[in-house]
């Protein structure tokens, strides 16, 4: 597979066979090798040195279950260290078709003019995106699919990352073309409109599946991993909640933000639940769907599909995080409401975890009441003005806070967290405080480790192990719902990687590639100027109990500084 070059200013395209120490590495990890092989750490993300790479994982390409993620990485306008961000979707299986293991933007154009890039088998070519500038994702996803044919994948922006806000996104398709898959965080959709890009339009109609060195053995392990997944009983579970089901169990364990991390529990948690909301959906009927896939050949299918009750579609999907950032953080219990404004934040292009958090910030500064969804949508309004108001919120958490003079602010590297309150599941607030990326629990979920979550003293080595499989499976390009398949099959990541690139890994291959990615990455940021001070918790969760269990975040610095000493 080839490196495929774009330059935005000369607007040329090199092709080139990628180096021997890229090649066992995709998507989260080869992010990091390319950053820092080519990225000065302490560049500017917003100038031209910073460069944004779009990279499969190993495994994209033959639709196995769950397993056909975008990792879109750069320099960080949010954390000023590395970033990667991924999605679900159908760009990833269109990119490994046409032969690309990573597609790399670089330098930055001297026009104020907006651009498509459209890129297919023969190479690409620049079309003129004047006319899409300033409109919402969702018409511009129509109009480029009428101009260029829905069998495209496409990669695009809102006004947000137009605006270059902090916390502005990349917007997928799904497989029903709907642009609602999103690299959310960390900027990455800014990085993309510095470089004056609107969307990418992936057209591999002549291009052809990734080759598979031994067919059969290939087959018989992914007949294994599929019948694991399909057997593992979390994937009936998310079949039919999806990631709402998340709710009432973080509300149980006292870790649901709730009122600007103020609460771990939510009084009308019922009203946003996994359960009120499958039944709500069945009810209203067609078109709503609880159960719905976002890419081809998932057998989880997680997502869902959300009408109003006159059959109008709200948003899809409606997510655990959102329900929790724009639920119960910001004390409202109408799913519709909270949909609505899901449905704004991808119109927008902004990511929903970042601008919940920064709207509950917001809600302590007194621009908006808990549970007042109607002023809620009128700040989103403000952001699409491009007001100084909606910049400021448009920009995240952790600037919304400086700015408004409010100390509770839930970051980590100026990034927000997502719906776990670190103070109740500690493991993820050690991954929060320590990963590369920032507050993130996609870097290393230990809600489900069976450990007690409020020992300080088991917490680093329970987010160490998930840290590194996490990173590990960021490379496959595997979503994490998956992984409880290859928990139980973990011999069929090995055999997968073997038979279809005709290596010879072994076991701990998963393992191998968490470590070598987050020193990686580790290594970006320290070049960028971090330290172990930017390995820590908010200072005020380590002083300011979480109600109703009464927690603090206790896990000693001596543990957050020794976790990557492998």
């Amino acid at each position: 597979m080839e490196t495929w070059r774009i330059n935005v200013r000369s607007q040329k395209l090199l092709r080139q066979t990628a180096p021997d120490h890229w090649e066992k590495l995709g998507g989260r990890g080869l992010i990091a090798r390319i950053l820092l092989d080519e990225v000065p750490a302490t560049c500017d993300p917003l100038g031209p040195f910073n460069k944004l790479i779009f990279a499969p994982g190993l495994l994209v390409g033959h639709m196995l279950s769950s397993c056909d993620r975008l990792s879109v990485g750069c320099k960080s306008p949010l954390t000023g260290g590395i970033k990667e961000a991924n999605a679900g979707g159908s760009t990833a299986l269109q990119i490994v078709s046409l032969g690309i293991k990573a597609l790399i933007l670089e330098d930055q154009p001297t026009t104020s003019d907006w651009w498509i890039i459209k890129i297919c088998a023969d190479g690409v070519v620049f079309e003129s995106a004047n006319s899409l500038a300033g409109l919402g994702v969702y018409e511009t996803a129509e109009k480029l699919l009428d101009r260029y044919g829905d069998h495209n994948a496409i990669s695009l922006i809102g006004p947000g990352g137009e605006m270059q806000l902090l916390v502005s996104g990349i917007m997928n398709l799904d497989k029903d073309r709907t642009p609602s898959r999103i690299n959310a965080r960390g900027g990455v959709g800014a990085v993309m409109g510095s470089k004056k890009i609107k969307a990418i339009v992936f057209d591999a109609s002549a291009g052809r599946k990734a080759p598979i060195i031994d067919p059969e053995a290939y087959k018989t392990a992914h007949n294994i991993f599929n019948q694991a997944l399909l057997e593992h009983p979390q994937t009936a579970i998310y079949r039919d909640y999806g990631t709402s089901a998340m709710t009432k169990m973080a509300n149980s364990m006292g870790t649901l933000p709730t009122r600007n991390f103020s609460n771990g529990q939510f009084e009308k948690a019922e009203m946003i639940s996994g359960e009120f909301l499958r039944q709500t959906l069945i009810d209203r009927g067609s078109p709503s769907n609880p159960t719905h896939s976002c890419m081809a050949g998932c057998v989880i299918r997680c997502s869902n599909v959300i009408a109003d009750v006159n059959g109008k579609i709200e948003v899809a999907p409606l997510d655990y995080e959102t329900i929790g950032l724009v639920g119960s953080n910001l004390g409202i219990a109408d799913l519709d409401t909270i949909a609505r404004i899901n449905w704004t934040l991808n119109d927008i292009g902004l990511d929903s975890i970042d601008i919940g958090a920064a709207l509950g910030v917001a809600c302590d500064a007194g621009l908006m009441k808990f549970g007042d969804g109607q002023r809620a949508e009128e700040i989103l309004q403000e952001i699409r003005n491009n007001t100084p108001l909606g910049r400021i919120i448009g920009n995240g958490a952790a600037l919304t806070g400086k700015v408004l003079g409010v100390r509770r602010v839930p970051v980590v590297k100026n990034q927000a967290m997502s719906a776990y309150d670190p103070r109740s599941v500690k493991g993820t607030g050690v991954t929060y405080a320590t990963s590369p990326m920032g507050a993130d629990h996609t870097a290393g979920q230990t809600i489900r480790a069976k450990i007690d979550h409020l020992d300080p003293k088991v917490q680093a080595q329970t987010s160490r192990g998930a840290q590194i499989n996490s990173a590990g499976y960021d490379n496959l390009g595997v979503c994490s719902f998956a992984t409880f398949g290859f928990a139980v099959v973990p011999e069929a990541i090995r055999d997968l990687i073997n038979a279809r690139y005709g290596w010879n890994i072994g076991t701990d291959f998963l393992q191998v590639l968490g470590r070598e990615t987050l020193s990686l990455e580790r290594e970006f940021n320290k070049r960028a100027g971090f330290s172990p001070a930017d390995d820590r918790i908010p200072e005020w969760m380590t002083q300011e109990p979480l109600p109703p269990i009464g927690s603090v975040f206790d896990v000693s610095n001596e543990d957050l500084d020794g976790i990557f000493n492998w």
